[in-house]
């Protein structure tokens, strides 16, 4: 009951806190633009001339890779990761122009598709895609299939816009600050190091490989399942030394959460962390559970100078409220592939008058990353864009000129839209294969 109380006290003051506020304080660093007054924030379909254009067809195309010779693309606790999928959106007008996106694979290409034939399809023909915020934005919540399907439809319809307008979409969406292009990429992995292997070595290698690709940031997740390989927190502390030790001091290191609970975070690994001077903890314990912002706040105290992130699977502004205005969250990582880009601007927005940074949560291929990285660029809270580093041909052999990494940083260019171009053939370059993308790890059964 606590949460909700705190909840619904904060939403009713959230006017007057978002108009005329001052920051609160933050851990975020100083190059953070900040917009000090409501007036300045202008929504970016209301400074846009309304064209008339219709929809035509909306169609969702699911796609996989699955390595040929049978190998296993990554793997995580008990599982081992067989194949990865993509969920192509493609939203057609009546003056030629095609808009691409996608919705999380996280919710089933397949189901996906599903959803939209039967409904989103029916309802958006004939509709105007400069109407999508009022067509596709909100609810309907925790239903991550239904959320998927809208928010790639409304992604898809921002690459319209931005054709139709012969701009880039991150420039439309910057209506309160200049643009951050080119923008600083982290690199996502930590998904390969085994602990019934050489665990420790396999991480560090890992770290030492992207610091010399030229990222200067690094996440990684808990490794393999910890009782198959009698993995203890003791053990783990040594090996995050270990790390910190063999990358340098200036390396950012991040991690991502594990099934620890509480008293093991803030008696144990929080200490650590805040003594190795880690960049930012995400997503410490589950964000749904009573009490959560409560214990997000008290992690934050045992480590004053690390960061603490969270979002990724929250949908819309309203269920991030309380987390941005108390600060349980330093860094917000709403994801545009289930928010939709029009929503996340007003997460962004909002996160920025607390003080808060934007970096979102960006896990799959290039379709994914084409709506987030415009986001984050056009954002005035714009931090970091996450890049997974697993192999992945949907992300790097989708378009006709790939998203590129150079130096830690991706520069978008200045074409309509979302300035990228489908290869040919992509559906059978890339056929749907049904079925999870998660099998058990044969090592650990029985």
């Amino acid at each position: 009951m606590s949460d909700r109380r705190k909840f619904l006290k904060n939403l009713s003051a959230a006017g007057a806190a978002l108009s005329a506020m001052p920051l609160l304080s933050s851990r975020s660093p100083n190059d953070v633009q900040t917009v000090e007054g409501a007036s300045t924030i202008k929504d970016p379909l209301s400074l846009l001339k309304r064209e008339k254009i219709q929809i035509t067809d909306v169609r969702v195309t699911p796609l996989s890779y699955v390595p040929p010779d049978g190998r296993t693309l990554w793997s995580v606790n008990q599982y081992e990761v067989w194949k990865t999928d993509a969920a192509l959106v493609q939203v057609y007008t009546d003056q030629g122009i095609t808009g691409i996106a996608e919705g999380s694979p996280y919710s089933n290409p397949a189901e996906i598709k599903k959803y939209t034939d039967r409904h989103v399809t029916p309802v958006l023909k004939g509709k105007n895609p400069f109407d999508i915020d009022y067509l596709s934005s909100g609810g309907p919540g925790r239903e991550y299939l239904a959320r998927a399907a809208w928010a790639g439809v409304q992604n898809a319809c921002w690459d319209i816009i931005g054709k139709v307008k012969n701009e880039p979409v991150y420039k439309l969406l910057a209506t309160d600050c200049e643009p951050k292009n080119p923008m600083q990429i982290y690199a996502s992995g930590g998904v390969n190091h085994k602990w019934y292997e050489d665990g420790s070595t396999q991480l560090i290698e890992e770290a030492l490989r992207y610091k010399e690709q030229g990222y200067t940031a690094f996440k990684f997740r808990n490794g393999t399942d910890w009782s198959y390989s009698n993995m203890t927190m003791k053990r783990y502390v040594e090996v995050l030394r270990q790390l910190r030790d063999a990358v340098g001091s200036d390396f950012k290191l991040v991690l991502e959460k594990h099934n620890w609970s509480f008293e093991e975070i803030t008696e144990q690994l929080c200490p650590v962390l805040e003594d190795l001077k880690f960049y930012w903890y995400e997503e410490p314990m589950n964000q749904w559970e009573e009490g959560s912002v409560e214990r997000h706040l008290k992690i934050k105290e045992a480590m004053p100078s690390v960061m603490v992130s969270g979002g990724e699977r929250f949908t819309n502004r309203f269920q991030l409220q309380q987390w941005i205005a108390e600060g349980a969250y330093d860094i917000i990582q709403s994801d545009c592939n289930f928010t939709g880009i029009s929503e996340n601007w007003h997460i962004a927005r909002m996160a920025n008058l607390y003080g808060r940074l934007q970096c979102p949560h960006n896990w799959h291929g290039g379709l994914t990353t084409i709506a987030n990285i415009h986001f984050v660029v056009g954002c005035p809270n714009g931090h970091m864009c996450e890049i997974n580093q697993t192999f992945n041909p949907l992300k790097e052999e989708i378009f006709k000129e790939p998203l590129t990494v150079q130096n830690g940083y991706m520069t978008l260019s200045d074409k309509p839209g979302f300035g990228v171009e489908l290869v040919d053939d992509l559906e059978q370059k890339f056929p749907w294969v049904p079925g999870s993308y998660l099998k058990p790890n044969p090592l650990m059964k029985g």
